[in-house]
């Protein structure tokens, strides 16, 4: 049976399944019908994230904000297609915003061998992207009640969840995975994953009723609970 090309999560607010439930993007519309998407996907994906929006009734004139959680290319590898469809530029954490301009990852972690074979072997890359916008860690976006900027570094210099507060909803980015249960992202796809394993424990700090993951199916039953026991028995790396 085919996926619905969108999950509700809360009022006006959807996942959207890219690769099944393993890469996600994000929806949300405003109650004046404008939409802001999060995140497209490797690059086959932007289709998807364009069928998931005529899904919720709305089309590529009510999108008026795109955002990446960080710039790995299975988050913005589909991005060029929608700006394409959508005529709208990107916004994410300024530490962020050059490689996305340059259409490639940030470095890996050299601290471990195979992070330095792929950042020697090259790929990575995605079409490079406009950025319209820059965002500090708690910035809050003005949509749909409030888009709250948490900078949690380490997966990139400028990976970002974002808290939805009037819903509940948080965007993890890939500070940890939900897949097969809670873990931590692939170590050499890091920028630094000590640091990853440091900053994630604010997501343990927020309050929120929904932890939506960019890997892996959300989580709507005590998802702070969950988050804090991952982070209590997978201890910080230093």
């Amino acid at each position: 049976m085919a996926k619905d090309p969108a999950v509700a999560l809360a009022p006006n607010v959807w996942r959207i399944p890219l690769l099944g439930d393993f890469v996600n993007g994000f929806m949300l519309r405003d109650d004046d019908g404008q939409v802001t998407l999060i995140d497209m996907g490797v690059k086959q994906s932007g289709p998807k994230v364009m069928a998931a929006l005529a899904s919720i009734g709305s089309g590529p004139s009510d999108v008026t904000r795109l955002m990446l959680t960080h710039a790995h290319p299975d988050h913005a590898g589909g991005a060029a297609h929608v700006a394409e469809k959508t005529g709208q530029d990107f916004g994410l954490h300024e530490s962020d915003a050059p490689f996305v301009t340059a259409g490639k990852s940030p470095p890996r972690d050299h601290t471990l061998r195979l992070g330095r074979l792929m950042d020697r072997l090259g790929g990575g890359g995605f079409a490079p992207l406009t950025v319209g916008e820059t965002f500090i860690d708690g910035q809050v976006v003005p949509f749909a009640g409030g888009i709250e900027v948490v900078h949690t570094p380490g997966h990139s210099p400028g990976h970002a969840a974002y808290l939805h507060r009037e819903s509940g909803v948080l965007i993890t980015g890939d500070s940890i995975f939900n897949v097969r249960g809670l873990r931590w992202p692939i170590k050499a796809f890091c920028t630094n994953f000590a640091m990853t394993t440091r900053t994630a424990h604010r997501l343990s700090e927020l309050e929120y009723t929904t932890a939506a993951f960019t890997h892996g199916p959300h989580l709507g039953e005590r998802p702070r609970e969950e988050i804090r026991r991952f982070l209590a028995t997978h201890p910080t790396v230093d």
